[in-house]
């Protein structure tokens, strides 16, 4: 671990020395984020870290106010905060292997290091706002350097693969105890808690709040309840759900079912086509190509499973329309510190932009896969009663079988994602190997 970490933080300084000499820079600053109370009370939301700190400082992911300074060709300097306090641990100076890789400094009083702060020469601070740093020589979140920044962002080193490949390892333990549990007739609330205990997380731990839907709430896409009362009969589960380590995350979807013929096929039928898609996944691959591929492959999901009759009389523009109904999303997206994390559009380093097309606008990846790159793939196929209300009222409804959809609603959706890194001849699928390891 010391080895990936050490050769990470190299890397790091690599690429951040070459953007602060583009745009003229003579250091970095990046504040690691406040908390700030919840209104009229006196408790704060879970503390959420700036990533550009997260990249340089996984260990130290439940720390406000502490500040990072990069300066070429020197050792990063880390002001760790430590008040005084009665009422919550404080940090202490760290002692664990990465350690010795900073010049660490704890910090007591806020305003005062505010107003000792190392800050000679051009100075780029990256921060959700300047908190009280006003310095004539300082730029808050200065936007070219930020592009090239984000851009490089996208490719991982060795230290956040393993990162990402160990949340994946946790993750699928929660996923494996809900697929038991749905079986066992548990509510939402009780798959949610098992999922916490089987990965060994707090609930303000989790990278996002998990969906854990049964039945019809599968067709919700990002349903954000979990009911205490089990349903009387369980056809679906549908868990996104996720796993952090070390500052980076896991994403992973998995959705079982039981009762219907016709869903269990489709739901069998997009398995296949989600692991068909991820095995032609290598560098130089579109990803907007893959999303569409994807929507080819439910369209003939759906003409072989009858839900689209007379599919041959059908051009492709009429196709489209009627696979957006059942698969609204985006196929994936760039993941690591953030779930979705940034940079899905940017082309280059300079910030230009592809944004998703028309025709699939809720695409969050436009870029061209390259090695090292992580991400998610995660097709969709849902019975959501807004969405095939409208397809009802246009002249496609005479292509679909009704009274099919109608008996299929009930199981709610599907949903199947993993989350891969892009090697220089194909793939690695964290998440398959992950399950795999398990059995």
């Amino acid at each position: 671990m010391k080895a990936l970490f050490t050769d990470h933080l190299a890397a790091l300084m690599q690429r951040t020395e070459s953007a602060l000499e583009n745009e003229q820079f003579d250091a970095l600053l990046i504040h690691s984020g406040s908390t700030k109370n919840y209104f009229l009370d006196d408790y704060a939301p879970v503390f959420k870290p700036n990533p550009h700190f997260v990249q340089w400082m996984p260990f130290l992911t439940e720390h406000p106010e502490c500040w990072l300074i990069i300066k070429p060709g020197i050792k990063p300097c880390l002001f760790l905060y430590s008040p005084d306090d009665f009422w919550h641990i404080t940090a202490a100076k760290p002692t664990d292997f990465w350690s010795e890789l900073f010049d660490i400094q704890v910090f007591t009083d806020i305003e005062t290091q505010l107003k000792q702060m190392p800050l000679a020469g051009n100075v780029a601070l990256i921060a959700a706002d300047a908190v009280g740093l006003a310095q004539a020589n300082l730029q808050h979140n200065p936007e070219r350097l930020m592009h090239a920044l984000h851009f490089l962002r996208a490719e991982k080193t060795a230290w956040e693969q393993h990162c990402i490949r160990q949340a994946n390892q946790g993750a699928v333990k929660g996923h494996q105890f809900t697929q038991n549990g749905f079986l066992a007739g548990m509510s939402e609330y009780e798959l949610h808690q098992g999922y916490l205990s089987a990965m060994g997380h707090l609930e303000k731990e989790l990278p996002y709040s998990n969906i854990i839907a049964l039945n019809e709430h599968a067709a919700v896409l990002h349903y954000q309840h979990k009911d205490r009362k089990a349903p009387e009969q369980h056809r679906t589960l549908l868990v996104d759900g996720g796993a952090v380590y070390y500052g980076y995350v896991a994403d992973i979807t998995r959705t079982v079912s039981q009762g219907s013929q016709d869903f269990q096929a489709l739901l069998s039928a997009m398995n296949n086509v989600q692991q068909s898609l991820v095995d032609t996944i290598k560098p130089g691959v579109s990803f907007l190509s893959l999303h569409e591929t994807m929507h080819q492959q439910l369209f003939r999901i759906l003409a072989d499973a009858g839900i689209i009759k007379r599919s041959h009389l059908l051009d492709q523009t009429q196709a489209l329309s009627i696979t957006r109904t059942f698969y609204p999303h985006g196929l994936g997206h760039l993941l690591g510190i953030q779930v979705h994390d940034i940079g899905g559009w940017q082309q280059d380093s300079e910030g230009r932009l592809l944004n998703p097309p028309q025709d699939h606008p809720f695409l969050r990846l436009t870029r061209t896969l390259k090695e090292n790159m992580v991400v998610t793939i995660e097709p969709g196929l849902y019975f959501i009663p807004q969405l095939l209300s409208q397809l009802k009222s246009t002249p496609l409804a005479d292509y679909i079988d009704w009274p099919l959809v109608d008996s299929l609603t009930p199981w709610g959706g599907i949903r199947i994602e993993d989350n891969v890194c892009v090697t220089a001849n194909g793939v690695e699928n964290y998440t398959r190997d992950a399950f795999n390891h398990l059995k």
